[in-house]
């Protein structure tokens, strides 16, 4: 795909918003691997145990096909890919809800280590043995200030909340007061100088925690600003995505069971105010589709990212959580049952629409950016 020289798409080059085939190959290896180990009830009974995190899979994931670099060039371990691939094993994982630290170490740990470029970390992170964190907090939007950490005497003193995953990180990134970006190893978690608190979080698929720091030791492995921007923009634009899968299989199962579910002898989906509700319903999930895909293509291609992350997640959050809201009515008295799985993706939906930064959020970074380019 071609650009200007000022980095912005000539008029002939439009975002590329189609599947390719390997893509759509893709797709279908993560969802049939995901259908044969991330059924709704496994994923109901692990969030119910002491640990959610479903390492298991995660191994198939990122040891079995690779994923865990998707975002890693072949020279550290990688597989080189785009955004593009990324943003469509998201979709599938949406999809799942799985409970796997996919977005928040093979790809916003992974961003912040690429703008450091610390080879060490990424080919750890590309064979899937070592999962990192970025301690920050993951209601934080892209541009918006962070906590850091006190560097004293080398070592590092501070507490960050809200931090995703931290509890199966290997390796946390943490900002600190200097400007640097410092990678912390767990075992400073049995030292005593690192400790992990879980936080009560109403998505149990995605489990929070507090991280504090007592005089932890870390390496320093670039600076923090533009690793931690860079780390959170990929991420935004990339949520949409999962957002995307969440919002597509609530239309894809409400749609099913209405066709299936009869009352006063027809199908509950052929009653005239369950059409419009699914109509306008799957409309709001193909702007969705276009909207995700614009803000994967941007970032792979480096044009026009802001905008296209702003407007993704302006978007993705209201219909995402929309959606999930109407499964749960729309399959009336079984939808409000723990069994059934729709609160999983209510749950996760809700949950993302504050990760990344509100939708609101997103908004005004978009006005922002459009009162910029204005002449």
């Amino acid at each position: 795909m071609s650009t200007t020289n000022t980095g912005e798409r000539t008029p002939a080059t439009e975002p590329d918003l189609l599947y390719s085939e390997e893509e759509e190959a893709l797709r279908a290896a993560v969802r049939d691997l995901l259908g044969d180990h991330c059924a709704p009830e496994s994923v109901l009974a692990r969030i119910e145990s002491d640990t959610p995190h479903d390492l298991a899979l995660w191994k198939l994931l990122a040891d079995g096909m690779g994923l865990a670099g998707l975002l890693i060039p072949e020279d550290l371990g990688g597989q080189g890919a785009t955004h593009r691939e990324v943003a469509v094993v998201l979709e599938e994982l949406g999809r799942s809800v799985a409970p796997v630290p996919y977005l928040t170490s093979a790809v916003t740990a992974t961003e912040a280590l690429l703008a450091c470029a610390d080879a060490e970390l990424l080919r750890g992170l590309a064979s899937g043995r070592v999962v990192a964190a970025l301690a920050v907090g993951l209601h934080r939007a892209p541009g918006a200030a962070f906590p850091v950490a006190r560097l004293e005497e080398g070592s590092l003193h501070g507490e960050f909340t809200g931090i995703a995953d931290a509890a199966v990180a290997d390796v946390l990134l943490v900002p600190a007061d200097d400007g640097g970006l410092y990678a912390v190893n767990a075992d400073a978690v049995h030292a005593g100088s690192v400790s992990v608190t879980p936080q009560i979080s109403l998505d149990l698929t995605r489990p929070l925690a507090t991280v504090t720091l007592a005089g932890a030791p870390g390496r320093r492995v670039g600076a923090a600003e533009p690793a931690v921007r860079r780390a959170l923009t990929a991420a935004a634009g990339l949520l949409a995505s999962e957002q995307l899968g969440v919002a597509d299989w609530a239309l894809t199962e409400t749609v099913r069971y209405l066709k299936e579910r009869r009352q006063f002898n027809r199908p509950v989906g052929g009653f005239q105010a369950v059409k419009h509700r699914l109509a306008q319903l799957w409309l709001e999930v193909v702007n969705l589709r276009a909207a995700s895909r614009a803000a994967a293509d941007a970032l792979a291609t480096g044009v026009d990212t802001e905008v296209a992350v702003a407007v993704a997640q302006a978007y993705a959050s209201p219909v995402a959580v929309h959606a999930t809201e109407e499964a749960v009515q729309l399959h009336g008295g079984i939808g409000m049952t723990w069994e059934h799985p729709a609160h999983l993706s209510l749950k996760r939906a809700k949950a993302d629409s504050l990760a990344y930064g509100t939708a609101g959020a997103h908004r005004e970074n978009l006005a922002a950016l459009v009162d910029l380019q204005a002449p």
